[in-house]
């Protein structure tokens, strides 16, 4: 995890994954598109990863519990977020946790924290990323 928090720290990327063969995949897109894509396009490479990313909302630990990563860190993460990734098991550390992650504008929660409020069902959860993703040309 230490590599991934060097990796993350670095500032090249927005969150980084080690899968447990030890591939290396990066983060660059905002929001949740690039773990989305990630559990998606490639299903078995987060089974067993380790994730470190610089925001992980209710919507992103649902994305990480469905891949079946073992171990995350987050330098933000919501409440929400820590307790989908709790229940589930996964080995979760953190910098700072929030009551919920803000949107970019800082006016509002999250919309991905919002859309996934509502289900502790990382399939559920999935199906309604899929669609807000769509809907945002994602």
């Amino acid at each position: 995890m230490e590599q991934l928090k060097e990796i993350l720290h670095s500032g090249s990327c927005r969150g980084v994954a080690r899968s447990h063969q030890g591939k290396i995949r990066r983060f660059e897109r905002r929001g949740v598109a690039d773990l989305f894509s990630l559990v998606t396009d490639d299903p078995q490479f987060l089974r067993g990863a380790s994730v470190a990313d610089k925001v992980i909302g209710r919507g992103a630990a649902l994305l990480l519990v469905k891949g079946g990563a073992r171990e995350v860190y987050a330098e933000v993460v919501s409440s929400g977020a820590l307790e989908v990734l709790r229940r589930a098991g996964v080995e979760v550390s953190f910098g700072r946790e929030v009551p919920n992650i803000i949107n970019r504008t800082g006016t509002d929660i999250c919309p991905v924290e919002k859309l996934t409020a509502g289900t502790s069902s990382p399939d559920e959860a999935y199906v309604l990323i899929k669609g807000f993703l769509k809907d945002k040309n994602l």
